[in-house]
């Protein structure tokens, strides 16, 4: 499956709970499609006091919501991701919304044969 979301890529909610709010990408699970946006899915975990942290306590995080759920942000507003070749034979994630570069997926190659052919 190709990586419409990436680390560090600029997202917004688009369903649920945090429908509208707008993070960065700490995180990407692809074996489980989920993703882990900073400020986003605030869960509260009990730690039981061990020799390590003996005084235990309460910690908040943030979990991992689906992928599907996060959309990246280009001028404010959530928008789909296409992918494009170039000439030059460079894979690059485009913005439906605005057409602007979202990232280089793929370099274009030097030689276009397999190191293995003649």
């Amino acid at each position: 499956m190709p990586a419409h979301i990436r680390k560090d890529d600029l997202v917004m909610v688009t369903s649920g709970d945090y429908k509208g709010a707008v993070g960065k990408v700490l995180r990407v699970i692809p074996r489980d499609e989920r993703v882990v946006v900073q400020g986003v899915n605030i869960v509260t975990k009990h730690l039981k006091p061990t020799r390590t942290s003996p005084q235990g306590g309460v910690i908040t995080r943030e979990a991992a919501i689906h992928i599907s759920k996060v959309s990246p942000v280009v001028d404010g507003k959530p928008s789909r991701v296409r992918f494009v070749v170039r000439p030059d034979g460079s894979k690059a994630r485009v913005a439906v919304r605005g057409g602007k570069e979202l990232s280089v997926v793929r370099r274009a190659s030097q030689d276009r044969k397999s190191p293995g052919r003649k």
